[in-house]
């Protein structure tokens, strides 16, 4: 069989194989994350006085600790915590203050609950003190590419790491969106990012994905993003969403952000019937709800 024919078939297999693939098991610091049995639904714990959404009802410690003790009542699977706003036009926060507003949240939190915590960070370092502090999975909006050392952070402290797409900063994104077809361009970077880690060591199979809903994309390609999500099963990762409030969705609505749950949920559930494994929200109960009946739904037979 000539050679470049073998190669293409072979290709076209495994990318069959991956469109196929429903479920993954990804070993984290804090057990085994047993996606695609159950949509996981991950909180969102903003410690920033200028959160988009939270703004700063949780930049305290007591608050922040209460609210993340809630979500997991709640039906909370992951709490990711987070010091530094990324909504669109937000100014970077050094990486002491970063740390200074995660760390001590991070290590109270991870002795009162045994679900995973997340640190949602594109610097190397926070990364690295947060999983020293407890946090078990790196989520990373840089998607290893705003800080060199991160993948090597993954690899050495042997966490999962989500990888998610974004164009630009959150002081640029919104102003130069992707120009082109979104869906290749969100592929190529992510293929990048996945070399990136694999280079460093980190281990396939915790490799997590996300496309980056808002980061650097218009109205009109975030929706074809939910629309299309099966696109990024032919890579063979687990896929993380989060649309929870986005401005988006606002809009299209012709809402403020504060009245924008019921769109959120929508978004939500085409996200969980067409692949994805992972929501990361605001609402946790009401998450909870949605992704249930969609996998009761979705993995129902005759």
């Amino acid at each position: 069989m000539n050679t470049n024919l073998y190669e293409y078939e072979q290709k076209n297999e495994d990318i069959t194989d991956n469109f196929n693939r429903e479920f993954f098991d990804v070993p984290s610091l804090r057990g085994i994350l047993h996606l695609g049995r159950k949509t996981y639904v991950m909180g969102i714990l903003n410690v920033t006085p200028d959160s988009f959404y939270d703004g700063e009802r949780y930049n305290t410690r007591e608050n922040a600790i209460d609210h993340a003790l809630e979500m997991v009542e709640e039906g909370a699977d992951i709490i990711d915590v987070g010091g530094e706003s990324t909504r669109p036009g937000a100014y970077p926060v050094s990486e002491a203050e970063e740390i200074q507003r995660v760390i001590p949240v991070i290590k109270l939190l991870s002795k009162q609950i045994r679900k995973p915590i997340s640190i949602d960070t594109y610097k190397a370092k926070v990364a690295e003190k947060a999983i020293d502090a407890g946090a078990s999975i790196i989520n990373d909006i840089g998607g290893l590419l705003m800080d060199r050392k991160m993948a090597k952070v993954a690899a050495e402290t042997k966490a999962p790491v989500i990888i998610m797409h974004k164009k630009g900063t959150p002081r640029t994104m919104q102003k130069y969106p992707i120009r082109k077809n979104v869906l290749p361009e969100i592929l190529s970077s992510l293929r990048k990012s996945v070399s990136i880690a694999l280079d460093a060591g980190v281990e396939e199979e915790k490799i997590i994905l996300d496309p980056g809903i808002g980061f650097g994309k218009t109205l009109q390609q975030n929706l074809v993003i939910l629309k299309r999500l099966q696109d990024l099963k032919s890579m063979g990762f687990p896929i993380l969403i989060g649309t929870s409030r986005k401005r988006f969705i606002g809009t299209i609505l012709k809402l403020p952000v504060q009245e924008s749950l019921y769109g959120t949920l929508a978004t939500l559930a085409i996200a969980v019937m067409n692949g994805a494994h992972i929501v990361r929200v605001h609402d946790v109960r009401e998450a909870v709800h949605v992704v249930t009946m969609c996998d009761a739904i979705r993995n129902s037979s005759c």
